[in-house]
């Protein structure tokens, strides 16, 4: 009966096992709540990561649109750019290896406050060169106008000198050529229209009234030409030849007048000494010159 007993189990060790049980299901459930506290951290720890990754991402792209926005002004910041993209380089190295939380967090911060300056500049620095640039284009602008109004002037000055010195070139009017016989021992002369009997050809004419003209003495050259355009001459060599226009020309008779800005009556022969050839029948043109300039025109027929 009483060894029975003894196998029974005693009250204290049913209170002990029991404590034990409650203890195991305390364990466990702190085990279980605890578990779940680090995933919710691990999770809340990634998400805070991809945020700050978001967050560099979006920096960095914003970044490169305004240096593409801006454009070859980029070139001036190059060493502010560098910077920004270390220390873009250091935190992308943190959020993958050892992250932490104060230090991802103030270098995100400093590198935000990198790009805000960036842009600043870039703004200054684009306000001042559209603001140089716009000065340019007006002095640009003022540059051509001062030159339109240089050119118009110098064509003004040209066409000014060009009429003056059209109004100093000096005319011939009131030409006449006159074919002539001479008769006689004493050669008396008489105007004749044959061109067997011509044995001289006088010019006369007027040198009109010029007061812009410069006075004194003028050589005036009388050219003939014969209705096959052969230039009657005064004689052969240089000595009966004038420069015209660069150009050396025979010519046929000459005459210098002592002009001093008044009508001037002129008279020049020139006398036929090949009495062996007759002159030609036909149409003769008489071209009166003085300096480059021919002043003067008329012609005759010979039957």
């Amino acid at each position: 009966m009483n060894a029975q007993e003894n196998k029974k189990p005693s009250l204290l060790n049913i209170i002990v096992i029991a404590a034990l049980a409650l203890l195991a299901i305390i364990l466990v459930f702190f085990l279980v709540k605890n578990s779940n506290k680090v995933r919710d951290l691990q999770a809340e720890k990634e998400a805070q990561r991809l945020a700050f990754q978001y967050e560099l991402d979006s920096l960095l792209t914003e970044h490169e649109a305004i240096k593409t926005e801006y454009g070859n002004l980029t070139e001036l910041l190059a060493e502010k750019d560098s910077i920004i993209q270390v220390n873009a380089v250091e935190i992308k190295q943190l959020l993958d290896t050892q992250w932490e939380y104060v230090k991802v967090q103030r270098k995100l911060e400093r590198l935000r406050v990198i790009s805000q300056g960036y842009l600043h500049q870039m703004d200054s620095l684009y306000t001042l060169n559209r603001e140089l640039q716009a000065e340019n284009e007006q002095v640009k602008a003022k540059y051509e106008h001062e030159r339109s109004l240089t050119k118009e002037l110098q064509k003004d000055k040209e066409t000014l000198i060009e009429k003056v010195e059209e109004a100093a070139i000096l005319r011939a009017y009131n030409i006449k050529a006159t074919p002539l016989n001479l008769k006689g021992v004493h050669n008396k002369e008489s105007e004749t229209d044959r061109a067997r009997r011509t044995d001289l050809i006088r010019v006369c004419f007027s040198l009109a009234e010029n007061n812009i003209a410069p006075s004194g003495m003028k050589d005036v050259y009388l050219r003939i030409a014969r209705p096959d355009n052969i230039i009657l001459v005064a004689g052969l060599g240089d000595d009966y030849s004038f420069v015209f226009n660069d150009n050396v020309l025979q010519y046929s008779a000459m005459r210098q007048v002592d002009y001093q800005n008044a009508e001037l009556k002129v008279c020049a022969d020139w006398i036929n000494r090949n009495k062996a050839e007759p002159m030609q029948t036909g149409v003769y043109v008489v071209n009166i010159f003085h300096g480059d300039n021919e002043i003067g025109q008329t012609s005759f027929t010979l039957k």
